[in-house]
């Protein structure tokens, strides 16, 4: 009898042992988020770089502005206060970033994907200000290197994961694109961009597009009643990146002489200056 009292005693010891061990290891899980938020916010704030908390609405409104947005990542890596944007997108579906390479169309894409994941996540987000809709699931499709394995090309590897992403849509969900479909030539990427955006837009999603296709961001331009954002890396006369986007329609050129000039002339003056010197021999 006393062991039967002892074995159910130490069964309910165990189990409430049990249960307070889970707590305590639930409890960490989630402080740990928290203090991560802590740990970040003072990061930023000790880089001179803006937080807020967020404005939500509900899934659908189809509003969102926001001002001085910015990559928290890229601050963090780059150890001060980067460039930051500030747009009003208003109810428009669609967003098509343009502009010259590396002017800051992919920091940019990051900044929103980061900002709406912190925003439904309960924590600040790094602009000055921002609002947006709540969005029911968050995609990005970027464009990947060539595959080591060889098992297929690069076209046909983002068409799969583009299949993947459409499989698993649900209304009211916000995708982000990063030059895609541009490993095929440009009329067959344009083509299949617009069905792909189109399609996308009449579901209900809402489209964050960041493209060198000159062909498909000029003939969404050119589309009667189409409720747009143009955005589009700023480029000085000089060349000069000042990695802030402005509200303008795509242009037919990325400006790859820029980035020709800064490698290779630089690296043929670099060599020119450590070549021999043929007016020393005889």
């Amino acid at each position: 009898m006393r062991d039967r009292g002892l074995n159910l005693v130490a069964n309910a010891l165990a189990q409430s042992t049990e249960h307070i061990l889970s707590f305590f290891e639930m409890l960490r899980t989630e402080l740990a988020f928290y203090v991560g938020c802590v740990n970040l916010s003072e990061r930023l704030i000790a880089m001179g770089s803006p937080s807020c908390f967020p404005v939500p609405g509900h899934a659908g409104m189809r509003a969102q502005r926001f001002e001085m947005l910015y990559d928290p990542s890229l601050a963090l890596q780059m150890g001060h206060a980067v460039v930051g944007n500030t747009v009003d997108i208003g109810q428009r579906a669609l967003v098509i970033i343009t502009g010259a390479n590396q002017g800051g169309k992919s920091s940019f894409l990051r900044s929103v994907g980061l900002a709406q994941l912190m925003m439904q996540s309960g924590m600040f987000v790094a602009a000055e200000s921002f609002a947006g809709e709540l969005c029911s699931s968050l995609f990005t499709h970027y464009k990947r290197e060539e595959d080591d394995a060889m098992t297929s090309g690069k076209f046909d590897e983002e068409l799969r994961r583009m299949s993947d992403i459409a499989d698993s849509l649900r209304p009211s969900a916000l995708l982000l694109f990063n030059e895609s479909f541009a490993s095929t030539n440009e009329r067959e990427g344009s083509e299949i961009s617009r069905q792909i955006v189109h399609a996308l837009l009449e579901s209900g999603n809402k489209v964050y597009f960041v493209t060198h296709l000159y062909d498909f961001a000029h003939s969404i331009a050119e589309r009667p009643g189409a409720s747009v954002e143009f955005l589009r890396a700023e480029r000085q006369a000089d060349g000069t990146r000042t990695f802030r986007l402005i509200e303008a329609l795509p242009l037919d050129t990325s400006y790859g002489e820029d980035l020709y000039r800064e490698v290779f002339l630089t690296e043929y003056a670099e060599s020119a200056c450590v070549g021999p010197s043929f007016s020393a021999l005889p």
